[in-house]
């Protein structure tokens, strides 16, 4: 399959997929849109993209698939109830979610036995800000063949593309991303938390530590938020750090690999979570270590 600007089929217009979408057609791309939310299709649609009326209509008018979905269960979703039937050897699917690499070989295997379609699992890193410039970090898992036409047509979403291996090492990949991401984060929130309490002006910790060894994108992006309470409009969730935490521990089980960071960082999260957190962005993690009703 050589790449000549296929058509492409979007499914899950959400806070990456709507940026991802509009950088697609900026590259020059025709793409067909299905949202389970129709109202999230308005801006995309006046950008340029077509909206379909259901999953099968999107399939057979598009060469190219891509998914963009919050978890497992959605991604199973429209795999066995719209793509599945109306697949066949000359499309490709390319799933940009973060979904569990075992139900993604599963899933690619049936796929590819019913139609002949190809897959390839490509999770994405560097948040909604990396999908509006362009500059995520993508990794992908599949054949060269299916894996090559992937870096071709997500070239305009990406600075980094790497190819990891076959089916599903692209998943594994983004999880071991998650995994630091996700106690970054944390110790980031107690650190700020620590800061302010000591007497630090903790809104500028990110900047005197830029460039040193404790720099990172998450402590750039949460730090100033966590310090000036500053939590709105949500960027990600703390939901999302808390599902691929949880793919973390399955694999690690499955693998004989001792997690206990990730499990730590897991158990916190999901506390948080229980305050009412789980769809707030992770810059809420501060309040962990601070007043939650503050």
């Amino acid at each position: 399959m050589t790449d000549k600007k296929k058509t492409l089929g979007f499914i899950g217009i959400g806070l990456m997929g709507r940026p991802m979408v509009l950088r697609l057609l900026d590259a020059g791309y025709s793409v067909n849109v299905w949202n389970r939310s129709s109202d999230k299709l308005v801006q995309v649609a006046d950008a340029g993209a077509t909206v379909c009326a259901s999953i099968a209509e999107l399939v057979k008018v598009s060469q190219v698939i891509l998914l963009c979905l919050t978890d497992t269960a959605a991604v199973e979703s429209v795999i066995y109830k719209g793509i599945m039937e109306n697949g066949s050897s000359s499309k490709l699917l390319i799933d940009l979610s973060s979904i569990h690499p075992d139900n993604t070989r599963h899933m690619a295997s049936i796929l590819s036995d019913k139609c002949g379609m190809g897959w390839v699992d490509a999770p994405v890193s560097g948040g909604v800000i990396g999908a509006e410039q362009g500059n995520l970090t993508i990794m992908a898992g599949g054949s060269v063949e299916n894996v090559s036409v992937a870096r071709t047509i997500l070239a305009s979403l990406c600075q980094q593309f790497t190819h990891m291996g076959e089916l599903g090492c692209g998943q594994v990949t983004k999880i071991c991303n998650q995994m630091i991401v996700s106690c970054n984060v944390i110790v980031i929130a107690e650190m700020i938390a620590l800061a302010k309490k000591a007497g630090v002006a903790a809104e500028k910790i990110p900047e005197a530590l830029s460039g040193g060894f404790a720099d990172s994108k998450p402590l750039q992006i949460v730090g100033p938020e966590m310090a000036l309470g500053d939590f709105e409009p949500v960027k990600w969730r703390v939901n999302t750090l808390l599902k691929d935490l949880n793919m973390a521990l399955d694999l690690s089980v499955k693998q004989g690999s001792a997690t206990p960071m990730s499990a730590l960082a897991a158990q916190l999260m999901r506390l948080h979570g229980n305050h009412g957190y789980l769809e707030h962005d992770p810059s809420t993690l501060i309040k962990l270590f601070t007043q939650y009703d503050a």
